[in-house]
């Protein structure tokens, strides 16, 4: 029989505020007054009345020059131009696929924005739109970048590099977008043995590092051979630890990931997500990246 774990109620300290990174960060809640100054521009997340600008939104007041908008705290993703997203193949289409990637309408990859097999770049012909399911199929799950925002807000992607393409052995994790900072690459490979694709959308993929890259495959082939145990192993820790980050709410980048690996390693895999232990290496990662940043 299984041994269970069980835990008597207990008062959780709070975090301390002051170690929060960033600073103090102006939150407003919807009907909130963020100013009364008229020399301000209406952004996202706001609207005016009588002569006030008044939050929508639940989220952080953001300023650029003369813009005010409100990044709300909880949201589907709102794509960005040059964006890396990791999302879920749902309909093979004409020319087409349409692809789940955590925003408010499905977004499109076109037949004519993907490498084929070998990296060929050409123009694609009746046969290519024929054999479509055999690039990619429902279920599947792709690397892509953000091409162009339609007029309804809808995502175009492309695949037109061969870092994108089909991911194949890994483990999904899904968190919210705001929580994904922004960075030059979003593709890291760590220095445990595995590597991290940091979707802007919330979707994060965590795989074994590959041993060579095999760039004559255009991104459409699949390793589907057996994993092993220690990969397994370490690829399970750093998805517990990004649910760790994710619990108390800071930033998700290669450091802290790395930073909440390496204080999680006195503690067992399974025991990451208990409060009093993910309580203790959040502190340790985060005291770790105000150091480093003073």
């Amino acid at each position: 029989m299984a041994a269970v774990t069980m835990r008597l109620p207990a008062v959780r300290a709070p975090l301390d505020s002051s170690a929060l990174r960033g600073g103090e960060k102006h939150l407003v809640a919807p009907g909130d007054t963020i100013t009364t100054d008229t020399g301000y521009m209406r952004g996202h997340g706001t609207y005016v009345e009588d002569d006030k600008l008044i939050a929508s939104v639940a989220g952080v007041v953001e300023r650029v020059n003369k813009l005010v908008c409100v990044r709300a705290l909880k949201a589907r993703y709102n794509g960005e131009i040059g964006d890396i997203v990791v999302g879920r193949i749902t309909e093979v289409q004409q020319k087409r696929w349409k692809v789940e990637t955590n925003s408010r309408l499905d977004s499109v990859l076109l037949l004519s924005s993907i490498n084929l097999p070998g990296g060929e770049l050409r123009r694609k012909s009746a046969e290519d739109e024929l054999a479509m399911r055999d690039y990619l199929q429902e279920g599947d799950l792709i690397s892509a970048e953000v091409q162009s925002i339609f007029s309804d807000g809808a995502v175009s992607l492309h695949t037109r590099s061969l870092k994108y393409g089909k991911l194949a052995q890994g483990v999904l994790v899904q968190v919210s977008p705001s929580l994904v900072k922004r960075q030059k690459t979003h593709f890291h490979d760590l220095p445990c043995g595995a590597s991290v694709i940091l979707g802007n959308n919330g979707f994060i993929w965590i795989y074994p590092t590959p041993e060579q890259k095999d760039d004559e495959a255009g991104g459409y082939t699949a390793n589907l051979e057996p994993v092993p145990l220690s990969d397994r192993e370490v690829i399970s820790r750093l998805r517990n630890c990004i649910m760790a980050l994710v619990t108390h709410k800071i930033m998700l980048f290669d450091t802290s990931i790395l930073y909440c690996y390496e204080a999680s390693l006195p503690h067992q895999i399974k025991d990451i997500l208990k409060p009093e232990v993910t309580e203790e290496i959040v502190l340790e990662a985060r005291q770790r990246l105000l150091d480093s940043e003073g």
